[in-house]
């Protein structure tokens, strides 16, 4: 029984809201506009179930409230990083460059929380992710060290996202 509620009402808030969008955006209370209504908030959510993320299964909270504190911070830091380089001339010019930073991370919501903490962050854009999500490609405004940049992305960032997403699971 509650397998055929959850197929008939995959979104029971979804359906709500898109029964009142339609009314409100009609402004008509007719029968037909409630008919078109409650077809439209039970097929939308039922037709685009498989459109719907992976449900978050959302762990350890003082892990998440830690990283999003460390992520204000090294946006701050790399403000001024950005900052003086665009300041810079000469021979003091930054030099920008794409890093291939190894993923032990595969939870896809661990993995849309990393895209946007890399986009966030002054100074590094999520440029792709190799299909099987093992490896992601980075640019970095001012590159010095590599293999530096690629153990701070994986201890500061994935490393608590890893915990955070794939807890139960081993963390390298």
């Amino acid at each position: 029984m509650r397998m055929i509620v959850k197929r008939l009402f995959p979104a029971p808030l979804l359906s709500l809201a898109l029964v009142g969008l339609w009314l409100v955006l009609n402004r008509s209370y007719s029968a037909g506009d409630w008919l078109m209504a409650i077809v439209l908030g039970l097929s939308a959510p039922a037709l685009t179930r498989s459109l719907r993320p992976n449900t978050v299964h959302f762990r350890k909270p003082w892990v998440a409230l830690k990283l999003f504190f460390r992520v204000g911070g090294d946006v701050v830091g790399s403000n001024l990083r950005v900052l003086k380089g665009t300041l810079a001339s000469g021979e003091k010019l930054p030099e920008g460059t794409f890093i291939v930073v190894p993923l032990d991370l595969n939870d896809p919501n661990g993995l849309a929380v990393l895209a946007a903490i890399m986009c966030v962050i002054p100074g590094t854009i999520w440029s792709e992710m190799a299909l099987d999500r093992s490896a992601l490609l980075i640019h970095v405004f001012d590159l010095e060290d590599e293999q530096a940049e690629i153990a701070l992305i994986k201890s500061r960032y994935e490393r608590p996202l890893i915990e955070i997403f794939q807890s139960g699971r081993s963390v390298p």
